[in-house]
């Protein structure tokens, strides 16, 4: 009993110790070399598959990350009914779509307004645990604050994407110490847009409105270009200056957008252009004109006169009595001639007041208020001193235009951006032959072009399936084919009584019958492989004996 303990124990590292010799008996086993080569097929056409699907599929590219699941379903259904194939990882929960597909499937989901619940703002402050501190509440008010802000400038048509920082300052007890608080934004504009100097100062006082104590002047606004879009501190000149030559900017975009509007229908979009140059008079001047009637009025006079008191009526009687007694009846004297003399005093005239006998002589200075009118005039600026319009036209293919029909269009010209001659206003319009335009698909180079990666990659994918077809599984398939076409096969032809067996009574071809096999040509088998086939076809044809051999060899394992 030890000593076959002993054996064993001994037996068990020699079957382990040498796990290439395992593996080589493994494999040279019938039934694995059977299954070798239709194992190596199937390995072969799943390597294909997994060649193709990791070709065939372009490259992905992030959409967006962290997304409600109501706007995932949203952004998924949208992209599904545009077709455009999207992914979602299910570990990170980032929705991925092709790289040629990505540009695109933006564009449709900004046109429907999706996603619609964009992370971020005041939601933070909802997240805020208990017991933080001062300094971490105040940071994340304020990254919720530019958040906002960066979401209400976003809302600007030609604004695409904006952030904004914030610089408050803390606030200190002392007044000198007291800084304002700054920002600023960097806005993101779209192909071809820009913003004008009003949507400039928008966000500007949008800004400085959102927080305290901030002013206009301490907001800096900057595009994707690095370009300050905030004039700063500018001097009056300087701000008069870029009036004006906005004006004179919009002045001539209209007379630009007339000659386009009455071009196109008639010689076709494309076929013309068109500039237009104005001298504006952008002065600003007032006049004011005073006129005066030759007839006055008298508007003041000062003067003083002397007499003798002595010839004076001494007054006299009860105070007071005389202002209720009606004055003596008056009495007409002949007019005096004039004496020359300065004592003498003037004569009276018919109708007026009656001479005062004590009076000698007077002298009076008279100021006389005459008829005046006042005209202020004011231009207001903007009329047009000179207008140059100048306008080309495209020949057309075949020929060249008339004179006439060059007449009629600087008619046209004329009428439409108000001619004037008394100005001096030019117009010229000529007719030439267009440059021919450099084609932009003849000008990108050949590997240039969007479609050639996707084009790469499928039929990479498609020869490396053909190679593992043809250089794999097709030869794998030829040696199965040719060794079940190489097993012996018995020779059909005529048996002893002299009847051929390879056809049947119709005269169709017979099945094959394999040969029957002996008891010596059992025994003289050699080879695993060739006995099994031998006690296969023994069994077959005498399953009799075969049954009786397997039960003498039960009786024999019984006893």
């Amino acid at each position: 009993m030890a000593n076959a303990l002993t054996t064993t124990s001994s037996a068990m590292p020699e079957r382990f110790a040498n796990p290439l010799e395992q593996i080589r008996s493994v494999m040279a086993q019938p039934a694995v070399r059977r299954a070798g080569p239709m194992a190596l097929m199937v390995s072969l056409i799943g390597g294909a598959a997994l060649a193709w699907s990791m070709l065939a599929t372009p490259p992905q590219k992030t959409l967006f990350t962290s997304l409600p699941d109501a706007d995932k379903a949203a952004v998924t259904a949208a992209l599904d009914q545009a077709k455009i194939t999207s992914h979602i990882d299910d570990s990170t929960g980032a929705l991925t779509v092709a790289d040629e597909d990505y540009s695109r499937a933006r564009m449709l989901l900004a046109g429907q307004g999706l996603p619609k619940a964009a992370p971020g703002g005041y939601a933070i402050l909802d997240q805020l645990p208990m017991g933080v501190s001062r300094a971490v509440e105040g940071e994340r008010l304020r990254q919720a604050r530019e958040t906002e802000l960066a979401r209400s400038i976003e809302d600007i048509d030609a604004v695409t994407e904006a952030r904004v920082h914030l610089a408050m300052p803390e606030a200190s007890v002392f007044v000198r110490d007291n800084a304002s608080p700054s920002a600023s934004v960097i806005v993101k504009l779209g192909a071809g847009r820009s913003l004008s100097d009003a949507q400039v100062s928008s966000i500007v006082n949008l800004v400085a409105s959102s927080v305290p104590g901030m002013k206009p002047e301490n907001v800096t606004v900057v595009d994707q270009l690095g370009a300050m879009l905030t004039k700063g501190d500018a001097s009056p000149a300087d701000a008069a200056n870029d009036k004006r030559i906005e004006f004179q900017r919009r002045v001539e975009d209209k007379y630009r957008t007339q000659l386009t509007q009455l071009l196109t229908p008639l010689v076709g979009a494309g076929n013309f252009t068109a500039e237009v140059q104005a001298d504006v008079n952008l002065d600003e001047t007032s006049a004011t004109r005073e006129s005066y009637d030759k007839a006055g009025a008298l508007r003041a006079e000062t003067g003083n006169w002397t007499g003798d008191m002595k010839t004076a009526a001494t007054p006299g009687g009860i105070p007071g009595t005389l202002s209720n007694t009606p004055p003596p009846a008056s009495t007409l004297q002949a007019p005096q001639p004039a004496t020359g003399n300065p004592g003498t005093p003037a004569p009276p005239v018919a109708g007026g007041a009656a001479p005062d006998p004590a009076k000698q002589s007077d002298s009076f200075q008279r100021a006389y208020d005459l008829g005046r009118e006042v005209s202020v005039t004011r231009n207001a600026p903007g009329s047009i001193k000179r207008l140059s319009v100048a306008v080309l036209l495209r020949d057309p293919d075949k020929g060249k235009r008339t004179g006439m029909e060059i007449n009629q269009i600087t008619d046209l010209v004329k009428s439409a951006v108000g001619f004037d001659q008394a100005r001096q206003d030019q117009v010229t319009v000529i007719s030439r032959k267009f440059a021919v335009a450099p084609d932009a698909a003849a000008a990108t180079a050949w590997y240039d072009v969007p479609w050639l990666p996707m084009v790469a990659r499928n039929l990479t994918a498609i020869l490396i399936a053909l190679l593992v077809l043809f250089l794999g599984v097709r030869p794998l398939a030829k040696a199965l084919m040719k060794k079940r076409d190489d097993a012996p096969r018995p020779a059909l032809g005529r048996n002893a009584a002299g009847v051929d067996d390879s056809v049947d009574d119709d005269g169709a071809p017979r099945a094959k019958i394999a040969p029957a096999v002996t008891l010596d040509e059992l025994e003289n088998t050699r080879g695993y492989e060739a006995r099994v086939g031998a006690v296969k076809g023994f069994t077959r044809d005498n399953p009799a004996r075969a049954a009786l051999a397997v039960r003498d060899m039960i009786k024999t394992d019984a006893r």
